[in-house]
């Protein structure tokens, strides 16, 4: 017998054969991400996206040019068929209110585009092999798109005021009207995010998402009173949740009942929130 066996026997208790090393018990709660943890994780992420914009500043485009070009070209297009020849001015009060919760809609389709591209690239590959939470690399996305938002609607209501708009309750009514949008743009983002996780290029994602836009758009009180519309119309525009906000966003600024729009705005909100966040964060984790 070799030295090296007689050692080892000797090492190991009569008749038994040396075992594998021992396995260290997972302790409680080891592996998982905290809370403080988890807003670093998510302030790092959108540090990086907001880093991503300064150095592709084009991407900025359709958050600063839409809200100009939407305001000019439905005020003086569709300002005097609605509200009569001259009337401009109350036409501006009624549409650029609807407006904001269009500038939502539009500025969510982007980052559904904007995650399927990521993936592409293999940028999501990589952040999914860090041990961070899979949720806070979507929830980054959504905060830096919601600045994008808050630039746009600050952009389309100082043109708003350019063009005569005038508030008609009190600054804090508009700063309502305003969170209002953000809650429920941040909430549409959720769907867009899952469209660019499901959709295989960023064109199918568009495609879908302009399917998805035109009839909320267009079927809704943003540019026009429903009540003019034929009767099956304005059913849907009724249950419309561009609807609710719109007219949520026009009485917070020019007077009138808010309660119902307001709730019923937030109702929505919540139940795409809590539909698709979860839906999209484990596609997210299984998406190759």
């Amino acid at each position: 017998m070799s030295t090296t066996t007689t050692t080892q026997l000797a090492k190991s208790p009569a008749g038994s054969a040396p075992g594998p090393a021992p396995v260290r018990a997972a302790q409680p709660g080891e592996g998982r991400i905290g809370l403080r943890a988890n807003l670093r994780h998510i302030g790092a992420l959108v540090r990086r996206n907001a880093l991503q914009i300064k150095q592709d500043p084009e991407s900025m485009f359709d958050a600063v040019l839409m809200p100009i070009i939407f305001v000019l070209l439905f005020v003086y297009v569709f300002g005097g068929a609605i509200s009569g020849k001259g009337n401009n001015d109350a036409y501006v009060n009624y549409v650029v209110p609807g407006l904001m919760a269009m500038m939502g809609m539009n500025i969510a389709m982007a980052v559904g585009t904007g995650i399927n591209d990521d993936f592409k690239k293999g940028v999501m590959d990589r952040f999914r092999t860090m041990p961070i939470a899979r949720s806070s690399v979507l929830i980054a996305k959504i905060v830096v798109e919601v600045g994008r938002m808050l630039i746009a609607t600050a952009i389309l209501l100082g043109m708003g005021f350019l063009l005569g708009m005038e508030i008609k309750t009190s600054v804090l009514d508009l700063f309502a009207a305003i969170g209002l949008s953000m809650v429920f743009g941040a909430s549409l983002m959720w769907i867009f995010i899952l469209l660019g996780l499901t959709m295989k290029t960023a064109q199918a994602v568009q495609g879908m998402a302009m399917i998805v836009l035109m009839p909320l758009q267009f079927g809704s009180s943003i540019f026009a009173p429903p009540t003019s519309m034929p009767g099956w119309l304005e059913t849907f525009t009724d249950y419309n949740p561009l609807s609710n906000l719109a007219d949520a966003a026009r009485n917070l600024i020019n007077g009138g009942p808010v309660a119902h729009s307001v709730w019923m705005t937030l109702g929505w909100a919540v139940a795409i929130t809590v539909v698709t966040a979860p839906l999209a964060v484990a596609k997210f984790r299984k998406k190759t």
